[in-house]
């Protein structure tokens, strides 16, 4: 899939994807809402309504209000490509997520998902 179709996707079918990749593994919505506002610095309620006022998932990570610095510190790969190797900023973003949300699931405790640097 091309990047500008990943951008152009809605955020809300996107969402519930990630969300229910981590409940099925027995984690919880507040821990995957903590992982999405330690990224973006969005709350929970501009998430909520994100998924309600036809956001695409670019728009969600270029409007986001305040991108955690220290997502830098997330090393590894995503679907077989190295997260440090993705050109695109918003893209790697994008995929910053995507691996929090693996880690999620995988049963990471919380606290080291959350980077600090």
């Amino acid at each position: 899939m091309k990047n500008e179709q990943v951008y152009e996707m809605l955020f809300a079918r996107v969402w519930p994807l990630l969300e229910q990749k981590a409940l099925k593994k027995g984690r919880t919505h507040e821990e995957v809402i903590a992982v999405a506002t330690w990224l973006t610095g969005y709350r929970e309620d501009d998430i909520c309504r994100m998924l309600e006022d036809g956001t695409s998932y670019g728009d969600f990570f270029r409007n986001a209000p305040a991108m955690n610095p220290d997502r830098f510190l997330i090393k590894g790969s995503v679907c077989g490509v190295k997260l440090e190797s993705i050109e695109d900023p918003l893209m790697r973003d994008i995929r910053y997520l995507d691996k929090l949300i693996d880690e999620l699931a995988k049963g990471k405790e919380l606290e080291k998902i959350l980077r600090r640097g």
